[in-house]
């Protein structure tokens, strides 16, 4: 153990509950704090429903609508309902349909420094902004969290990155986490968490804090985390919540497994170029590239401080004729303190147009850009087709960068813009938590409503001692959960109705993907490197278990993917030696022999028969682990354990 500890270890060590804080050993730690979000949530309280819990287990619990917020048919009204409904039932906060982005409202109002988060949404980490273990998982270990269990996870390194010096004008946290993914790559992260120390902590405001973190999980990190300090405690105190600012902080000279230096004065405008998140190159070397489409807001640079700084950079200016300037609250809190200070009126005057709080874009529900048409956003991703427009060109970039796209018709360097609005915090927000409905006193008596398009969890088999089946599909690395499962308006209101939502998988790599695994009585799905990254969606493993797909074989996988894939019952396969990917085609016939004896022995070594070739794979799961994919998933688990 550590002598002098970095903080996310101190945070750990309080919330330990079994195993040793060893790089790559399990452990189980506490959760004190849940958040799901409706794209995520529905699945997550119908398995929290099977449990059999009358009420969650956790100090606090929140349930957000910010995904589905279009209500183009029933489907997304009822499954508001139901969401609003269950709420009620088991003791959870919910936040109500416009009232904002989940971890962005929870960091506003619930978030508790050195306490531990586990949400149904990947940017969950946003919370390391204000000192939380924060982390995104699949809505199966949310709702075992919910029930009172720990989450488990493989003890990751700390990755300390000292920050010195302060961002010059223009440049802002974006430009920090673009950095940092123009270094590492989207891999840099894996195993990994974050954490930000140095003189440089001090001058970054915990919305900036927030950016940081949020991004973290492009970097494919665990979580992110920032200390709790005099900004932390002022942003909590202008929230209304002093009382609950706690200063957490690593020991000096604190004990890292790897150290990156940064220096924030260094840095200049970036943007991340189609179509991922680190294709990172410098604003003026994209300089003059037509831009039709600018969206400031959504999952991340949505704050208070954001839109300001959008709001007085664009005082009397005009939207350049071939653009749309959309802007994206992170939350009405947000929304109503830019109109309260004045920014709204020249948002307005500047001709944006102003849309609900809520993830919107970025998750493909409206806002996709014309045919052709270059898109800058300050959202976290831009994968391929995530838009909602095959062949999309988005870009990513800060907010300052974004209005001087959206003022010049081009992208541009914003230092062009002349001087610099800064923005400071408010004393004291204007706070209005009405869209944010508390437990009620006697959650029995709450009726839970279903809607048609919520269908019961299905039945899932238990592991065969063998398995074959074809490949029935070879991808590349880096592959998405959007690639497996897109979002968008037209899937996720399927999202409470897994026979149905599993007629999208692997749609936008090939569309006769499940016709061909329902034809075939499922099959094997074969990937590269980093297989499974994005989004903490667990349909991209519930739909293609539904669809018969036994086990995945990769170079390697995302961490939440291959939680969820083992939660549901699908063998995560690695190749044990990278250079036999090459040795499988789709098409091939696969045989995996004798998988349970080894699982139930504690093997790691999966041999597979390529018709007459025998190739090695493992698979890296622990005892608990292994149980669950014997069980044929978690859920199957916890039915035979009762």
């Amino acid at each position: 153990m550590r002598n002098k500890k970095a903080l996310s270890l101190k945070i750990l060590e309080q919330h330990l509950v079994e195993g040793d804080l060893i790089p790559g050993q399990e452990i189980a730690i506490r959760i004190d704090q849940t958040l799901t979000q409706d794209a995520t949530g529905t699945l997550t309280f119908l398995e929290f429903e099977s449990l059999g819990i009358p009420r969650v287990r956790t100090e606090l619990s929140a349930s957000y609508v910010d995904h589905n917020l279009l209500q183009t048919d029933f489907r997304n009204a009822d499954d508001h309902r139901y969401l609003q409904s269950v709420a009620a039932r088991y003791g959870v906060y919910f936040s109500r349909p416009g009232n904002g982005i989940s971890h962005q409202v929870h960091l506003e109002r619930f978030g508790v420094p050195g306490k531990t988060l586990l949400g149904s949404d990947s940017h969950t980490p946003t919370g390391g902004g204000i000192g939380m273990i924060a982390i995104g998982a699949g809505g199966l270990d949310v709702a075992m969290a919910m029930a009172g269990h720990p989450f488990y996870l493989k003890t990751p390194k700390i990755w300390g990155v000292r920050l010195t010096g302060k961002l010059r004008p223009w440049v802002s946290a974006k430009d920090v986490i673009l950095e940092m993914l123009r270094r590492f790559s989207v891999r840099g992260g894996v195993g990994k968490i974050i954490e930000y120390f140095g003189p440089g902590v001090s001058t970054l405001q915990v919305p900036d804090r927030g950016t940081i973190a949020n991004m973290g999980a492009e970097l494919g990190a665990t979580c992110t985390v920032f200390p709790s300090d005099e900004n932390t405690r002022r942003f909590l105190e202008a929230q209304g919540r002093g009382n609950q600012w706690r200063e957490i902080s690593s020991d000096p000279d604190a004990e890292y497994d790897e150290i990156t230096e940064l220096d924030l004065c260094s840095l200049e405008p970036l943007i991340a170029c189609p179509s991922s998140p680190d294709n990172v190159k410098k604003v003026s070397d994209a300089a003059g590239t037509p831009v039709h489409q600018v969206i400031i807001g959504s999952s991340v640079n949505s704050s208070y401080r954001d839109l300001m700084v959008t709001a007085l950079a664009m005082k009397g200016r005009t939207v350049h004729p071939d653009v749309s300037l959309e802007i994206n609250p992170g939350s009405r809190q947000a929304l109503e303190n830019v109109a309260v200070n004045g920014g709204l009126i020249h948002l307005i005057h500047a001709g944006a147009r102003i849309h609900q709080s809520g993830c919107l874009g970025c998750i493909g529900m409206g806002q996709a850009p014309g045919t052709n048409m270059v898109s800058l956003r300050t959202f976290p991703r831009n994968f391929p087709g995530r838009s909602g427009t095959e062949g999309d060109q988005v870009y990513l970039c800060s907010p300052e960068t974004a209005v001087a796209a959206a003022v010049f018709g081009e992208i541009t360097d914003p230092r062009k813009l002349g001087e610099y609005p800064a923005v400071g915090l408010p004393e004291r927000f204007v706070v209005n938590d009405e869209m944010i409905i508390p437990p009620v006193q006697d959650p029995s008596r709450a009726e839970i409503v279903r809607g048609p398009n919520i269908r019961p969890f299905p039945d899932l088999p238990p592991l065969s001692d063998e398995i074959e089946g074809e490949v029935l599909l070879k991808v590349g690395d880096n592959i998405t959960t959007d690639h497996i499962m897109p979002a968008g308006s037209q899937v996720l209101p399927y999202r409470s109705n897994i026979p149905a939502i599993s007629e999208f998988v692997f749609h936008a790599v090939d569309k006769s993907f499940s016709t061909r695994a329902r034809e075939k009585g499922g099959g094997i799905v074969v990937g590269g490197d980093n297989y499974g990254q994005g989004s903490s969606r667990e349909h991209a493993a519930l739909a293609p278990r539904y669809l018969g797909i036994k086990a995945k074989i990769a170079k390697s996988f995302a961490r939440i993917h291959k939680a969820n894939l083992i939660n549901f019952g699908i063998l995560p396969l690695e190749f044990a030696d990278p250079s036999d990917y090459g040795k499988i085609s789709q098409g091939d016939r696969i045989r995996i022999q004798d998988v349970k004896k080894i699982l139930e022995k504690g093997g790691n070594d999966i041999p597979v028969l390529v018709g007459e070739k025998k190739i090695m794979t493992r698979i890296s799961v622990s005892k608990r682990e292994s149980s669950s994919l014997i069980a044929g998933g978690l859920i199957n688990l916890i039915r035979m354990q009762k």
